[in-house]
């Protein structure tokens, strides 16, 4: 026996494909929150146009 092969090393054990494909990318999260919250803005300023509109009118 040689040397090399009793140094057996186990590879490094990557997750399996189907727990990273569960989770969504952190940058997706970010940018979905962002997306929310600047519609759910727009929203509240249409919302404001059509409020003070009404009461003119």
């Amino acid at each position: 026996m040689s040397a090399e092969t009793d140094d057996v090393t186990e590879p490094e054990r990557q997750p399996a494909r189907r727990d990273i494909e569960d989770k969504l990318p952190r940058g997706i999260w970010v940018r979905l929150l962002v997306y929310v919250f600047a519609g759910h803005l727009v929203a509240g300023f249409i919302y404001l146009l059509f409020t003070l509109g009404a009461s003119r009118g």
